[in-house]
């Protein structure tokens, strides 16, 4: 079996504090996120990865900022964007960046490339959102050509071109990891699988087994493409928080994700979260990893068995859940939950 590999996540949430004592500044949100990062590198967890967002409600707009941080203060752990919208940002500025956090943190940086999940980010920056799909196909392009070569010759519809220049600094060791993150969509699956790019999927709603079909096109597509099982590799991405009591946890998390789902929905039309949709949510069918370790060792256990994952991120400290919780999560993920889930696919500690 290949390596598996186990990952925390996180879009730095945040109520914002609009009158003082009220809700947690950036400032603080964000000091906790580098406590988090460090506690996960000393527990020995493979990676963690930050979102991007440009809200009032999530503290974190530049993902490499944060990771450079987390680089001068962690050894051994993995640093990756989750996701890095691409659509809206420059190549070369990307690669420039990550190239930067690489070079910070030893070769440990990765990036995440995807459309993202809010819209906020186009006309912020001055792009047109009838181009979205052509600008993350080009944007992509590019950064692919600049992580393979020095000198990049680049030339396209929406940006433009570049004619053999260097783009520097360079990674520490060749080329950083690039993942494509998707939302489930067939043509992220071909697009991934024709470019050979690693797949991360995120299941948030739902049920897993319905992504079946979008990660069976993917590893038909990888084959058909040259690519052989073996060297493919998949991510899932998951909503998980972990107690050491299964209803305690359940009670003490559901109105911080109840009011997250509810803050995000609103501009999506969904209905407000109730207690019922949270614990269909997390039966043993559905799509959230809440709850005693043993339930979470199942639900990702099933997942495995679902996908064949090579990478699984639990995205965690999500809302406003309390950073003590957070942390009690993290150390119930390394120690008790990562361990027990690799003794049961038989993979070696």
């Amino acid at each position: 079996m290949k390596k598996l590999e186990f990952g925390l996540m996180t879009f730095a949430d945040m109520e914002p504090e609009t009158v003082p004592g009220k809700g947690i500044s950036a400032h603080q949100r964000i000091q906790n996120l580098l406590q988090e990062i460090k506690l996960a590198d000393e527990l020995g967890i493979d990676i963690f990865g930050i979102g991007e967002h440009h809200r009032e409600d999530y503290s974190v707009s530049t993902p490499t900022t944060v990771l450079a941080a987390a680089a001068a203060i962690t050894r051994n752990i993995k640093l990756t964007s989750a996701v890095t919208v691409l659509s809206s940002d420059d190549p070369v500025r990307t690669y420039q960046q990550f190239a930067t956090v690489d070079l910070i943190s030893g070769g440990r940086a990765e990036i995440m490339a995807g459309r993202g999940s809010f819209i906020e980010s186009f006309p912020l920056f001055g792009y047109d959102l009838s181009d979205y799909n052509q600008l993350f196909e080009e944007k992509l392009a590019l950064l692919l050509a600049i992580n393979k070569s020095e000198k990049v010759n680049w030339s396209g519809n929406l940006r433009a071109p570049i004619h053999h220049l260097g783009v520097y600094p360079r990674a520490l060791n060749g080329e950083i990891p690039i993942w494509l993150a998707a939302g489930g969509t067939p043509a992220s699956a071909i697009r991934a699988a024709k470019l050979k790019l690693p797949l991360m999927l995120a299941i948030i709603g739902g049920m897993p087994e319905n992504f079946v079909p979008f990660i069976n096109l993917y590893k038909k597509t990888s084959l058909e493409n040259g690519t052989s099982m073996e060297e493919l590799q998949l991510g899932i991405n998951s909503h998980v928080f972990i107690g050491e009591n299964d209803d305690e946890i359940a009670d003490e998390f559901f109105p911080h994700y109840a009011q997250m789902m509810d803050r995000v929905g609103k501009d999506r039309g969904w209905q407000p979260m109730s207690r019922e949709q949270f614990e269909f949510m997390r039966s043993e069918r559905g799509s959230l990893l809440v709850g005693s370790v043993e339930k979470v060792v199942n639900k990702i256990v099933l997942e495995h068995q679902l996908f064949g994952f090579t990478r699984f991120m639990a995205h965690s400290s999500l809302g406003t859940a309390p950073p003590e919780l957070v942390l009690k999560s993290t150390e119930l993920y390394a120690k008790e939950v990562i361990p027990r889930v690799k003794k049961r696919l038989g993979v070696a500690p």
